[in-house]
């Protein structure tokens, strides 16, 4: 279970047991988010956790948030810094036209990637990410493609065990059964443990 009320006496928010947009921003906010981009995802975060459970205990908060992090820089980025170059010709991820490694670089808090992960999320949830993957970028957006990818990846499971190089590996690599270690291990364990000691 989740003690919300633990976790807002560590943010230092209203300790009223029921956890809202205002919490989630704080717990944003802490994990290294600005001010705007925190409050923006605070308020798509406390439908879309719901949503897709990961509210329903402090473990799935923590490795979501903790991952997260990892990925978006304490979710300063909502787009990846690098071109995207990298990503080019990489069949794995859909990106079979010249052009769309730096088209479908990562955005989001999970840094979704590839042409076909945005024609998949997009028809999934109803937006054109394969014509217009910059909306990916947008925190509330990036936020439901980040929870969207996380249940699809059936990461919940995983954080219940407390198996965050799983989860990791969910991640980076697509597969939470690989048995290698995701990129930026050290940076993702680090980051799990700032969460998990905010929240549990």
């Amino acid at each position: 279970m989740l003690d919300e009320r633990r976790l807002q006496a560590n943010l230092r928010v209203p300790v009223d047991g029921i956890i809202g947009a205002g919490t989630l921003t704080a717990l944003f906010a802490k994990m290294g988010a600005a001010p705007a981009i925190a409050a923006e995802l605070g308020l798509a975060a406390n439908v879309h956790f719901r949503t897709y459970g990961i509210l329903d205990t402090g473990l799935r908060l923590a490795h979501f948030m903790g991952q997260c992090s990892h990925e978006s820089g304490g979710f300063r980025y909502m787009e990846e810094i690098a071109s995207g170059a990298a990503y080019e010709g990489r069949a794995d991820l859909g990106n079979t036209q010249p052009g769309d490694g730096r088209r479908y670089k990562g955005r989001g808090p999970i840094q979704l990637t590839g042409r076909s992960n945005a024609r998949f999320y997009g028809r999934k949830c109803g937006i054109d990410f394969e014509t217009r993957p910059d909306l990916m970028a947008v925190p509330s957006i990036g936020i439901l493609t980040a929870c969207m990818y996380w249940d699809q990846k059936g990461l919940n499971a995983y954080a219940d065990r407390d198996e965050g190089t799983a989860i990791g590996n969910g991640i980076n690599r697509g597969n939470p059964k690989s048995d290698k270690q995701p990129n930026g291990a050290a940076d993702r364990i680090e980051r799990t443990a700032l969460a998990k000691k905010i929240i549990l």
